[in-house]
């Protein structure tokens, strides 16, 4: 059956990710989790008979470009919605020109939280849907002494103050909190090798991102370190960024995500198999690429419910909101803005791929500002996980 399209009364949207910088590996991945998304939902009619259309521009990764790329959307191109931003410095450089401009913001990263706005969803995770299932995993099957590692930024540090909260409470310790550069050279990462030589920790969780991240796993490799015995374990080392490194160098690190590509079910496979497609057999499938393309198809829902693309009838229309994305059924809560997401924890294989070693039963409710969550709060799994469709 044929679908006809207004195309010359779209639906414009934005879409700010980096092609270049730091953390560019990452945001293609989003960038093509929001065009495989568009695409979908103009192949079957679009919404009310008009397709999405996306208008896309590159920051660079720099906060600054972002800020102004926002502006620029929202002014002079008069665009309502934006979907983007990586980096939490992104987000907050942003947020404030979505609220004075009375736009939209859909942020798909994971991110520390504590934040809330009326004008932003953020549909990655936030640390009680990850930091709580990786510190719980990592005390029961490696040890109790924690060095902390992070790229020089407020997620890392944020992250860092909640799995230090965590382990204390779990009467583990943190023998180490260092961090580097955002954008770091080799020799940034010496006094980091340096320091787990001496300390001897059981385990080195990660929040360095994008180039910096490979620096690390290069140079843990080269100093000689066994990941099967003290891996790195990370939130921000993502397919994206394993793409990128020798599987000798990556084999037996941990990632805790909403999403891998290797999921095992049938709406996963169908997604990946879509994106690969699409983009290329290569094309890294990460969380962050999962979640910018099922929060375009929520925008999508609720714009055919409000049939309008204003702002505020948008924002109306998502609280409760729910859609079966590729992880699992995912919601919008009412409370926060924030998404009701399913969690899991990979550790890579020696093909380079993630092979998931536990997985939530249910989809875990959003507590950005971490008010009631304790470690005992999620029981980890040593043995297979049983995967839901």
């Amino acid at each position: 059956m044929a679908c006809f399209l207004m195309v010359g009364n779209s639906w414009r949207i934005g879409a700010l990710f980096s092609r270049s910088g730091v953390t560019a590996a990452a945001e293609i991945a989003e960038a093509n989790g929001t065009l495989l998304a568009t695409e979908e939902i103009n192949a079957s009619g679009g919404v009310l008979g008009r397709p999405l259309e996306p208008v896309f521009h590159d920051p660079g990764c720099s906060a600054e470009q972002y800020r102004d790329l926002a502006v620029r959307l929202l002014t002079k191109e008069n665009i309502k919605t934006i979907f983007g931003c990586y980096m939490s410095t992104a987000r907050k450089s942003v947020l404030p020109e979505i609220e004075a401009y009375r736009g939209l913001l859909f942020y798909p990263t994971f991110y520390e939280g504590f934040e809330y706005s009326k004008r932003c969803f953020y549909t990655g995770s936030s640390s009680n849907q990850n930091a709580v299932q990786l510190a719980r995993y990592l005390i029961e099957n490696f040890g109790t002494r924690i060095l902390l590692v992070g790229s020089n930024y407020v997620f890392p540090y944020e992250y860092n103050r909640v799995v230090t909260d965590l382990v204390v409470r779990a009467n583990s310790s943190i023998v180490a909190e260092l961090y580097v550069p955002v954008d770091p050279v080799r020799k940034d990462f010496d006094r980091v090798i340096k320091q787990i030589r001496n300390l001897k920790p059981d385990v080195v969780v990660s929040t360095v991102v994008g180039t910096g991240a490979i620096m690390l796993y290069e140079a843990y490799k080269e100093a000689g370190f066994d990941s099967s015995v003290v891996p790195i374990a990370s939130l921000t080392t993502t397919e994206a960024e394993v793409a990128q490194m020798s599987p000798e160098v990556v084999a037996g690190h941990l990632t805790s995500a909403s999403f891998f590509e290797t999921l095992d079910t049938p709406q996963a496979k169908k997604f990946v198999s879509a994106f690969k497609k699409r983009f290329g057999a290569d094309a890294p499938v990460t969380a962050s690429a999962e979640a910018a393309y099922f929060q375009v198809h929520l925008y999508a829902k609720a714009l055919a419910l409000a049939g309008t693309d204003d702002p505020d009838a948008i924002a109306a229309r998502l609280p409760g909101l729910e859609f079966d994305a590729p992880q699992g059924p995912v919601r919008i809560d009412p409370d926060n803005h924030h998404t009701e997401l399913w969690s899991s924890i990979g550790r890579i294989n020696d093909a380079g791929k993630f092979d998931i070693v536990w997985r939530s039963e249910t989809r875990i409710k959003p507590d950005p500002y971490f008010v009631t969550t304790s470690l005992n709060d999620w029981k980890v799994s040593h043995h297979r996980p049983r995967l839901q469709a």
